[in-house]
């Protein structure tokens, strides 16, 4: 409790911007430089952000160099950094081992089955928010949708690039709502709110533009008359699934979620022969060995943050961010600016919450707001910049695997769009107005 108490206490350096130099040199190291090389993602962000952290411990004030690597290791070992480094290694171990005994593929075949061909872009797009708010990812929907929704297309005679943009949009939904999507996580930790509480605050933006989404849908796809099938559904492997999404919502632990999800995935695979004791072991230990870059990312940000922290720079920034700030209303509207422009500068919004998360607590807490508004305002403006920006992973993927270019689905990205545009009017109209005080 003591060295809590010392790691959150006041600045002992007035604001300085040359504090945020480390964050200036991973941006010229990641984004300019994926720029000149043409491929945005030519420069690995881990080695982007190594190089900014040892700027960090080099220009701090900490004194003694061990003093300074010391300031660092407290930034990344904070309680809230390694819970999240807990919970992707579980989300990792659920996700790997759902796919590999087939509940993906049952959960696309189900939901294919249900699309009838007139309204085949609107049932997609309930068929990705679905699976996407299930997964807790946007890329492993898109990466399960695509190929489908590519080979529909091309049988229906639908325009391709509207597919996809049905199945992106869907994806970002839940990205933006899911208990286990890495945006969710980092949004709730570091904004000191439960999951459960977010999620009722973001449904009231997210479901009234995903509802207007899929009217648009319906009359962009109301020529379309021919269905592409599905395949067989083996309803037994939508379980998991089915169980990880109630228990999340009645506001289980996030652990006991991801805990149950992959013991009951793990358990269907073992009796329906999709592997055995030890495939499911390796499926395990391939989903956490992939969240790698993700833990090591999120350490080397939270020991960098820290460094700007103790030398001023994130207190320089809120000052900037709020010298013209004079209500409430200005604050909230600091936060989506601050994540947006991360989000844009990394091209992940997953980093881009890990980055500017703490910098957003700082500002909510200085004009009272509530920790469930800004979790919930910093995922949907970091969910909506990562759902239209070409060089982002989502479009990147959803084209590469559709074999066009990401500018020609960008026009077809109308969930993404309204989002953003109805988190812009519940800030300028206080919606939704909260009933309690957050205890």
């Amino acid at each position: 409790m003591n060295k809590e108490t010392n790691f959150k206490s006041p600045l002992n350096h007035a604001p300085h911007v040359w504090a945020l130099l480390p964050l200036l040199v991973f941006l010229l190291t990641y984004l300019v430089a994926s720029l000149i090389a043409g491929d945005f993602y030519k420069m690995p962000i881990t080695v982007a952000f190594v190089i900014s952290s040892i700027v960090a411990v080099a220009i701090s004030k900490g004194g003694k160099i061990n003093n300074r690597i010391e300031q660092f290791c407290r930034g990344a070992a904070n309680s809230n950094i390694i819970l999240m480094v807990l919970i992707f290694i579980m989300a990792g171990a659920f996700a790997q081992t759902a796919k590999s005994m087939g509940a993906v593929d049952a959960t696309v075949n189900l939901t294919m089955a249900l699309l009838p061909g007139n309204l085949l872009a609107a049932g997609l797009f309930i068929a990705a928010c679905f699976i996407s708010l299930s997964v807790g990812t946007s890329v492993g929907t898109i990466v399960a949708l695509t190929p489908v929704a590519a080979g529909i297309a091309l049988k229906a005679g639908a325009p391709e690039a509207l597919m996809l943009g049905v199945v992106v949009g869907g994806a970002m939904f839940g990205d933006n709502l899911s208990f286990i999507s890495d945006t969710t996580i980092v949004a709730t930790r570091t904004q000191g709110c439960n999951m459960n509480d977010k999620f009722k605050e973001n449904i009231y933006i997210a479901l009234p533009m995903a509802i207007i989404t899929t009217l648009l849908y319906i009359l962009a796809g109301s020529e379309i008359t021919h269905s592409g099938g599905a395949g067989n559904i083996e309803w037994i492997k939508v379980v998991p699934y089915i169980v990880v999404l109630i228990t999340a919502i009645c506001g289980i632990n996030v652990m006991v979620v991801l805990l149950i999800g992959t013991v009951l995935s793990g358990i269907t695979g073992l009796i329906g022969g999709d592997f055995d004791i030890w495939g499911w072991s390796a499926s395990m230990g391939k989903g956490i060995t992939d969240m790698g870059e993700l833990i090591i990312v999120t350490l080397l940000a939270g020991g960098m943050l820290e460094m700007i922290r103790f030398n001023g720079g994130i207190d320089w920034i809120i000052t900037k961010l709020t010298s013209h700030i004079h209500s409430r209303k200005g604050a909230e509207g600091s936060l989506a600016a601050l994540v947006s422009f991360a989000n844009l500068c990394t091209a992940n919004n997953t980093i881009a919450l890990i980055m500017s998360g703490p910098i957003a607590k700082d500002i909510a807490e200085r004009y009272h707001v509530d920790p469930r508004r800004s979790a919930s305002l910093l995922d949907i403006f970091s969910c909506f910049v990562q759902g239209i920006i070409p060089y982002g992973a989502q479009l990147l993927m959803a084209a590469g695997l559709g074999h066009i270019s990401p500018i020609s689905i960008m026009q077809y990205l109308y969930y993404p769009y309204l989002l953003g545009f109805g988190a812009v009017m519940a800030i300028c109209f206080g919606y939704p107005r909260l009933k309690d005080k957050l205890k």
